[in-house]
């Protein structure tokens, strides 16, 4: 099998953004849920042949356009990287919309406006422009709520933890600083790292954690550890890990938003009241809590995430399994 793929890549805060322009797969499906599960069955390797080395790297994460289902909508958006074809991403639809908006893919409906599909859900979002420059994505996220609270893991080195769990378009175990976990601060990523690969399998052995209208998004598939900020004025600070062995160098849109409604539950936040979120690095998004909804019987909220994101290459991929033992990628762990 040969493939080629036409990619651009940007950054969203730090984060790389792989936005396939051409080469994607026609998908079967009546939504972005069901053109997900197609994709996973048989389309997977193309997700790891292009996020995976020696293409990609434990960063890596993109995205693949496609038609809107509705007519009403702009776009419908695939979400790949390395920990997998994921329900929604946020610093991943910030850098796909400063990608499509800058290099002319796709043509919103309203100018400075768009609404984009997504496997998780309807995502509607604002973009600024600045000549063809695009200046900030905001992107009003699906509902998002705290799924439980005060649950415990045992960790290597640092022992028994308490965490919360929220989704946010996917779900996130939240270790906020506590008796044997003093704050990110403290630690280098590669602990963070090393630790969460272990305390995540640990939590989907002990819990289970299900969509209440989609089963296909189930199972924590990000840890989020928490900790003093860099800047004074920032609200809050995060290290999430993601696929095997990434840590996000963006604050992370669906943990923002997961943080957001965990903070939001406990009456920490309150609606309309910035939530200004610094990564490891110490990029930030401005998050806010929109609108509290009901979600089949849940308290959630609607959040919104605001970042900016820059394009800087283009890239013509081959995928090549006729002749390269490594057409499909690998991991080195």
């Amino acid at each position: 099998m040969s493939k080629t793929f036409f990619c651009v890549d940007a950054h969203t805060c730090g984060n790389p953004v792989r936005l396939v322009a051409g080469g994607g797969p026609q998908l079967i499906g009546a939504n972005m849920s069901e053109k997900r599960q197609h994709f996973l069955k048989e389309f997977d390797w193309i997700r790891t042949g292009l996020m995976f080395e020696p293409r990609g790297h434990d960063m890596m994460s993109g995205s693949i356009l496609y038609p809107p289902h509705d007519p009403n909508n702009d776009v419908a958006v695939l979400f790949i990287e390395t920990s997998g074809c994921l329900p929604m991403c946020g610093h991943g639809t910030i850098g796909t919309i400063t990608i499509a908006i800058e290099e002319g893919l796709i043509q919103p409906k309203i100018p400075g406006v768009i609404r984009m599909e997504a496997p998780a859900g309807l995502v509607l979002i604002e973009y600024k422009q600045e000549g063809k420059k695009v200046k900030s994505v905001k992107l009003r996220n699906v509902a998002s709520y705290l799924a439980a609270e005060n649950l415990e893991v045992d960790c290597p080195d640092l022992g028994r933890l308490t965490f919360d769990v929220a989704y946010g378009g996917n779900f996130y175990a939240i270790v906020d600083p506590q008796e044997n976990f003093p704050g990110l601060e403290n630690y280098t990523a590669s602990q963070l790292i090393t630790w969460s690969q272990t305390i995540r399998k640990r939590i989907n052995e002990l819990y289970t954690f299900v969509h209440p209208l989609d089963s296909t998004i189930n199972g924590c598939s990000h840890v989020l550890w928490t900790g003093k900020t860099i800047d004074p004025t920032s609200t809050a600070r995060n290290a999430v890990f993601y696929g095997d062995k990434a840590i996000d160098r963006s604050p992370c849109g669906t943990g923002t938003s997961a943080r957001m409604a965990q903070w939001h539950a406990k009456g920490k936040l309150k609606m309309g009241e910035d939530f200004i979120h610094e990564s490891f690095i110490g990029s930030k998004f401005t998050g806010r809590v929109e609108e509290e909804v009901d979600l089949n019987g849940i308290n959630a909220i609607i959040p919104s995430v605001e970042g900016w994101a820059k394009v800087f290459g283009y890239n013509t991929i081959k995928i090549d399994a006729e002749d390269d033992p490594y057409a499909y990628g690998f991991q080195v762990i």
